[in-house]
């Protein structure tokens, strides 16, 4: 009889997670920058208990980003199918990163005149958390295609 339930158990398990199909990662993929810009704005105003007019400051913040991030993904993946997917030079890398970089400081400053000190704090620490957080991801990522 246990393993009766074992078995029915499984066989959920697996149909569950099938039923998930082939989306399962993307979510947010079909989102507008609109969407993606309220719904951050919202976690942020939750987190660090802000304002009104702190609210609408961060979401041209996070407007702008969405915008920045679904232009870049739309180039890759245009050049994904297009198939001109090259490995960027030691140039190109260094180039991206002083953009990315340059962009994460600018951010940073407006945040600074935007949030009060203990909201910029709590802000900081969200940031290095989920930093930390998405290189874990990269790590275990990197792990499974090798």
């Amino acid at each position: 009889m246990k393993k009766l339930v074992l078995v029915v158990m499984t066989l959920c398990a697996i149909q569950i997670t099938s039923a998930q199909g082939p989306n399962k990662g993307k979510k947010g993929m079909d989102m507008s920058p609109e969407d993606m810009a309220t719904l951050q704005t919202k976690k942020m105003t939750l987190a660090l208990d802000l304002t009104d007019a702190q609210q609408e400051d961060i979401y041209e913040i996070n407007l702008e980003n969405a915008k920045l991030r679904k232009a870049h993904m739309a180039e890759r993946k245009a050049k994904r199918e297009s198939g001109e997917v090259q490995k960027p030079t030691k140039e190109q890398r260094l180039e991206m990163a002083n953009k990315r970089l340059d962009h994460m400081i600018e951010v940073k400053a407006k945040m600074k005149n935007i949030l009060n000190d203990e909201q910029y704090t709590r802000w900081e620490r969200m940031m290095a958390k989920r930093q930390t957080k998405m290189k874990d991801k990269f790590k275990g990522k990197k792990r499974k295609k090798a």
